[in-house]
């Protein structure tokens, strides 16, 4: 097998789908021809400080690029941020600060560089800023490259259409926005989640516009979160952030439901101990991959051991129920009447003689951070049990 055809096979063994196709083996090939590296581009708005495992999938695939000797241009959406990407949207997002957005950024790709190779020629950070900061002028020549029509067949903008709901024009302009970043960078590549497919092929018809050869679109599949359904996402508190300590890393990990763990598997590339392991020593194994990968080798071991020390001799359950609290103090008396159907003054007294516990310790204290219990589980007696989770 040719080497450009061996590559872009393992480049392309988790991919959902590569556009168009067989479009990553020509550029695979054309840049071995050129005796040149890809430039493989990432785009990355900084709504939120920090990345979390879902961030990771495409964070990876771009380390294999770097691997196989490619550059990977990361390009910090400074500009587009301003805009807010509508993808999967169904209505328009708050518009970050500056400031907001720098703080966010710094973190993000402090974060980032984690999982990729920080090497001068493997690696290429931007600010959209650079280019996106333009006159009129070329404003108006890159509005011409899509018809409203055309932004319109957007699966999310035209839900948003028929329900009567409003779109802004600045939204529009987003896709064209993040296409020109791909002019602007010389993309070879770009990467993205499936809901981004729009955005990319646009990308594509913006460097036809301008004469350039086009890009190769490659999307990843969205790893579900620790609930094992919905998206990966700090709003819906079902993620797992690549800075949480291993403990926490673990015992998230744990939580996963068996029907999600073939997707973990595969999409973060954990080798499998295969199907006819145990589904609990497959959640374990995976768990304990995660957490070497994140806080290096021999944490998951560590961190298996505390979760044994904590949860299992101490016969939490692996599946309990979930009890959402809100604001910034909790008053542990009502949060306990609450979960477990007592009375305020039988759960008041419940915390003052020990009788509640967090994490396994039990906690006096009548007002708690709201900070200190969240993703924690609050146990009652010997067999009660729920994991916190502070609301959005």
């Amino acid at each position: 097998m040719p080497p450009a055809a061996d590559d872009a096979r393992h480049l392309l063994r988790n991919a959902h789908e590569s556009l168009p196709e067989g479009g990553l083996q020509r550029k695979l090939e054309l840049a071995a021809k050129e005796g040149r590296q890809l430039r493989v581009k990432l785009g990355l708005d900084p709504t939120a400080p920090d990345i979390h495992l879902g961030h990771s999938v495409v964070l990876r695939k771009l380390r294999e690029f770097q691997d196989l000797g490619h550059k990977v241009v990361l390009i910090v959406g400074d500009y587009t941020a301003r805009v807010g990407d509508p993808s999967g949207r169904s209505s328009t997002r708050p518009v970050l600060s500056p400031e907001d957005i720098d703080a966010n950024a710094r973190t993000y790709f402090a974060q980032a560089r984690t999982v990729l190779r920080d090497e001068p020629d493997l690696l290429e950070v931007r600010h959209n800023g650079e280019w996106l900061d333009m006159p009129a002028e070329d404003l108006f020549r890159l509005a011409r490259v899509a018809t409203v029509a055309q932004v319109l067949e957007r699966d999310d903008f035209a839900k948003r259409f028929k329900a009567g709901q409003p779109i802004s024009v600045l939204e529009t302009l987003y896709p064209l926005l993040q296409g020109y970043d791909s002019v602007a960078i010389r993309s070879d590549v770009e990467l993205g989640g499936t809901d981004q497919t729009f955005n990319l092929l646009l990308g594509r018809d913006v460097q036809r516009a301008y004469g350039m050869d086009e890009q190769v679109v490659l999307t990843m599949p969205i790893l579900p979160g620790i609930d094992g359904t919905e998206k990966m996402s700090k709003s819906l508190g079902n993620h797992v952030g690549i800075t949480e300590p291993p403990g926490e890393v673990f015992g998230k990990t744990m939580r996963l439901p068996d029907t999600a763990m073939d997707q973990w598997f595969a999409l973060l590339a954990v080798d499998d101990p295969g199907p006819d392991a145990h589904a609990r020593d497959r959640k374990r194994a995976l768990a304990r991959a995660i957490v070497d990968r994140l806080h290096g080798d021999g944490a998951g071991a560590a961190a298996e051991a505390e979760f044994e020390k904590v949860f299992v001799a101490r016969d939490v359950p692996d599946e309990i129920d979930e009890l959402a609290f809100s604001g910034e103090v909790v008053h542990l008396p009502a949060l306990v009447a609450e979960g477990f159907g007592r009375s305020r003054s039988e759960a008041r007294r419940l915390v003052q003689q020990g009788g509640v516990k967090v994490d396994g310790e039990a906690v006096a204290e009548l007002d708690v951070p709201a900070d200190a219990l969240d993703g924690r589980v609050l146990q009652v007696g010997k067999r009660h049990f729920r994991r916190l989770r502070r609301a959005a």
